[in-house]
């Protein structure tokens, strides 16, 4: 019978024969984050420009891709025009479609707006499919606080089914201002608890700052989470509660700490899509392309 100290001796003995990284398993470095540049179409709707416009600009400006809203392309097609057509207008000036803004009530409380919500979301991801854009924005469209986070993981675990089924997979997204899901933290619980390997949190600038979440628990979220992240910044002189939307400033023009924000996502590594999103009725009034060239060279100042 081995006796404890022999068994020790062993141990070490063999512990000396295998490098650490046998051990453990090789880790390699990580590599810098790789940013795509995309222009979220909310940034000009005050000019109420086609989408053909808007991707022609985005192309000029020098944009990877581009963010439409679900509205805009069902405007689109009910002029007669066809998904085929859009696609190929995106890839002839170069754009990818990287995702989507749409509003289903797929996290609802409620079961009859839930099932509505996961009906509508399916039919546009088909949508989404057809044109090439493999992302959709998910936020918590008709829930009502407390909000039971998880459950939400819950039905997040079967858009993330929806989504591999169909090929557009959804990223989940807090908004700052609305009561029952505004806080990165809950984002973290639900795509936790959806206990999914393709769960993904879309996070803003503005909506970081308007919901309380602060900028410290990015830190927590690896490159795998993040595929898309809103830019934008916020203004110093109006209190946090009593910010909307509208006041979203260029990135580098308000009070948030992009610069530092900047370095915790290139640790990330792989890759990111940085959209410009803003809502600003003083860009509106302004040329449209002096304003996304504006974005872009503001947001590359930083990445």
């Amino acid at each position: 019978m081995i006796n404890r100290r022999t068994l020790l001796k062993s141990l070490a003995l063999g512990a000396t024969t295998l490098p650490l990284t046998a051990a453990f398993g090789a880790t390699s470095p990580k590599k810098e984050t790789k940013f795509l540049f995309s222009l979220n179409t909310s940034t000009i709707r005050g000019q109420k420009l086609s989408l053909p416009q808007i991707i022609e600009l985005a192309a000029r400006a020098g944009y990877d891709g581009f963010e439409p809203w679900m509205a805009e392309i069902q405007t689109y097609l009910e002029t007669g025009k066809s998904i085929t057509s859009l696609k190929k207008l995106a890839s002839d000036a170069g754009l990818q479609f990287f995702d989507c803004i749409g509003f289903p009530t797929w996290m609802s409380q409620d079961a009859e707006k839930s099932k509505t919500g996961f009906i509508q979301m399916e039919k546009e991801m088909e949508v989404l499919a057809a044109l090439g854009c493999p992302r959709v924005a998910a936020p918590a469209i008709g829930t009502e606080a407390p909000l039971d986070l998880l459950q939400a993981g819950e039905k997040y675990k079967r858009l993330l089914d929806l989504g591999r089924k169909t090929g557009v997979m959804p990223q989940l997204e807090f908004w700052g201002a609305y009561p029952s899901f505004h806080h990165l933290g809950q984002a973290m619980m639900v795509a936790a608890a959806a206990d999914d390997k393709d769960a993904k949190i879309l996070a803003d600038v503005y909506h970081l700052f308007r919901g309380g979440s602060g900028f410290e628990g990015m830190k927590m979220l690896d490159g795998h989470t993040i595929d898309i992240f809103h830019m934008n910044d916020f203004p110093a002189d109006i209190p946090r509660l009593e910010q909307q939307d509208k006041d979203r400033v260029f990135p580098g023009d308000g009070a948030a700490p992009i610069k530092e924000l900047s370095e915790v996502l290139k640790s990330k590594g792989g890759q990111i899509i940085l959209s410009l999103e803003l809502f600003n009725p003083t860009y509106y009034a302004m040329d449209p392309a002096y304003v996304i060239t504006t974005g872009l060279n503001k947001m590359k100042r930083f990445f």
